[in-house]
Protein backbone atom coordinates (compact mmCIF):
# COMPACT_ATOMS: atom_id res chain seq x y z
CA UNK A 1 0.00 0.00 0.00
CA UNK A 2 1.46 3.29 -0.84
CA UNK A 3 2.42 5.92 1.71
CA UNK A 4 -0.03 8.68 0.73
CA UNK A 5 -2.94 6.12 0.55
CA UNK A 6 -2.04 4.93 3.97
CA UNK A 7 -2.06 7.79 5.24
CA UNK A 8 -5.45 9.31 3.43
CA UNK A 9 -7.19 5.88 4.94
CA UNK A 10 -5.19 6.46 8.71
CA UNK A 11 -6.76 10.49 8.67
CA UNK A 12 -10.44 9.00 7.42
CA UNK A 13 -10.17 7.00 10.38
CA UNK A 14 -9.23 9.86 12.61
CA UNK A 15 -12.27 11.76 11.24
CA UNK A 16 -14.68 8.75 12.20
CA UNK A 17 -13.32 8.63 15.15
CA UNK A 18 -13.33 12.17 15.89
CA UNK A 19 -16.99 12.26 14.50
CA UNK A 20 -18.07 9.74 16.68
CA UNK A 21 -16.18 11.41 19.76
CA UNK A 22 -17.80 14.54 18.47
CA UNK A 23 -21.38 13.33 18.61
CA UNK A 24 -20.69 12.01 22.14
CA UNK A 25 -19.93 15.33 23.12
CA UNK A 26 -21.96 17.24 21.79
CA UNK A 27 -24.79 15.39 23.51
CA UNK A 28 -23.06 15.81 26.86
CA UNK A 29 -22.85 19.47 25.76
CA UNK A 30 -26.53 20.08 25.48
CA UNK A 31 -27.61 18.03 27.44
CA UNK A 32 -25.55 20.01 30.04
CA UNK A 33 -26.98 22.99 28.62
CA UNK A 34 -30.48 21.88 28.94
CA UNK A 35 -30.00 20.59 32.49
CA UNK A 36 -28.83 24.26 33.54
CA UNK A 37 -31.33 26.24 31.79
CA UNK A 38 -34.24 24.12 33.48
CA UNK A 39 -32.38 25.21 36.75
CA UNK A 40 -32.78 28.70 35.68
CA UNK A 41 -29.06 29.19 34.83
CA UNK A 42 -28.54 31.90 32.51
CA UNK A 43 -27.49 30.93 28.79
CA UNK A 44 -24.24 31.79 28.42
CA UNK A 45 -23.01 30.82 31.89
CA UNK A 46 -24.81 27.39 30.93
CA UNK A 47 -22.76 27.57 27.61
CA UNK A 48 -19.75 27.84 29.14
CA UNK A 49 -20.26 24.97 32.13
CA UNK A 50 -21.51 22.69 29.92
CA UNK A 51 -19.01 23.06 27.41
CA UNK A 52 -16.45 22.37 30.18
CA UNK A 53 -17.83 19.10 31.05
CA UNK A 54 -17.59 18.25 27.39
CA UNK A 55 -13.94 19.36 26.58
CA UNK A 56 -12.71 17.43 29.09
CA UNK A 57 -14.49 14.29 28.02
CA UNK A 58 -13.43 15.05 24.46
CA UNK A 59 -10.07 15.78 25.05
CA UNK A 60 -9.67 11.99 26.71
CA UNK A 61 -11.96 10.16 24.11
CA UNK A 62 -9.99 11.98 21.50
CA UNK A 63 -6.74 11.77 22.95
CA UNK A 64 -6.61 8.24 23.79
CA UNK A 65 -9.30 6.95 21.05
CA UNK A 66 -9.45 8.92 17.64
CA UNK A 67 -5.65 10.30 17.77
CA UNK A 68 -2.25 9.29 18.44
CA UNK A 69 -0.72 11.23 21.12
CA UNK A 70 2.86 12.81 20.64
CA UNK A 71 4.73 11.46 23.32
CA UNK A 72 6.68 14.20 23.37
CA UNK A 73 3.92 16.62 24.32
CA UNK A 74 3.52 16.29 27.81
CA UNK A 75 -0.40 15.37 28.95
CA UNK A 76 -1.15 18.66 30.80
CA UNK A 77 0.36 20.55 27.63
CA UNK A 78 -1.69 18.88 25.22
CA UNK A 79 -4.86 19.81 27.33
CA UNK A 80 -3.91 23.08 27.95
CA UNK A 81 -3.71 23.27 24.15
CA UNK A 82 -6.80 21.28 23.46
CA UNK A 83 -8.90 23.63 26.16
CA UNK A 84 -7.28 26.84 24.76
CA UNK A 85 -7.99 25.89 21.10
CA UNK A 86 -11.67 24.72 22.20
CA UNK A 87 -12.25 28.24 24.00
CA UNK A 88 -11.75 30.16 21.44
CA UNK A 89 -13.58 28.09 18.52
CA UNK A 90 -15.95 26.30 20.17
CA UNK A 91 -16.95 28.23 23.22
CA UNK A 92 -16.30 31.31 21.19
CA UNK A 93 -18.39 30.23 18.49
CA UNK A 94 -20.98 28.66 20.06
CA UNK A 95 -21.38 32.02 22.74
CA UNK A 96 -21.28 34.35 20.13
CA UNK A 97 -24.19 32.78 18.21
CA UNK A 98 -25.96 32.90 21.32
CA UNK A 99 -25.55 36.42 22.29
CA UNK A 100 -25.77 37.66 18.60
CA UNK A 101 -28.56 35.62 17.41
CA UNK A 102 -30.83 33.91 20.14
CA UNK A 103 -32.67 37.15 20.35
CA UNK A 104 -33.40 36.62 16.79
CA UNK A 105 -33.99 32.78 16.48
CA UNK A 106 -33.90 31.60 19.91
CA UNK A 107 -31.60 30.07 22.43
CA UNK A 108 -31.55 26.55 21.03
CA UNK A 109 -30.66 26.99 16.81
CA UNK A 110 -28.40 29.57 18.16
CA UNK A 111 -26.79 27.12 20.24
CA UNK A 112 -26.91 24.70 17.87
CA UNK A 113 -25.58 26.77 14.74
CA UNK A 114 -22.48 27.40 17.05
CA UNK A 115 -21.84 23.99 18.12
CA UNK A 116 -22.23 22.71 13.85
CA UNK A 117 -19.56 25.92 12.83
CA UNK A 118 -17.46 25.19 15.77
CA UNK A 119 -17.07 21.28 15.11
CA UNK A 120 -15.34 21.67 10.97
CA UNK A 121 -13.07 23.91 12.98
CA UNK A 122 -12.22 21.57 15.79
CA UNK A 123 -10.74 18.56 13.95
CA UNK A 124 -7.42 20.28 13.57
CA UNK A 125 -7.30 22.34 16.47
CA UNK A 126 -7.84 18.51 18.08
CA UNK A 127 -5.04 17.07 15.63
CA UNK A 128 -2.66 19.71 16.42
CA UNK A 129 -2.91 19.67 20.61
CA UNK A 130 -2.59 16.10 20.94
CA UNK A 131 -0.68 14.88 17.64
CA UNK A 132 1.41 18.37 17.09
CA UNK A 133 0.71 18.59 13.47
CA UNK A 134 -2.01 19.29 11.23
CA UNK A 135 -1.33 17.76 8.26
Amino acid sequence: MSGALQSRRSTANKIMRFAIVGLVNTAIDLAGFFLLLKLQVPPLPANIVSWFVAVVFSFVANGFWSFERDPNIRLRDAFLRFASLGAAISLGVSSLSIALLAGAIGVWPAKIGGVIVAALLNFLAARWSIEGRLK
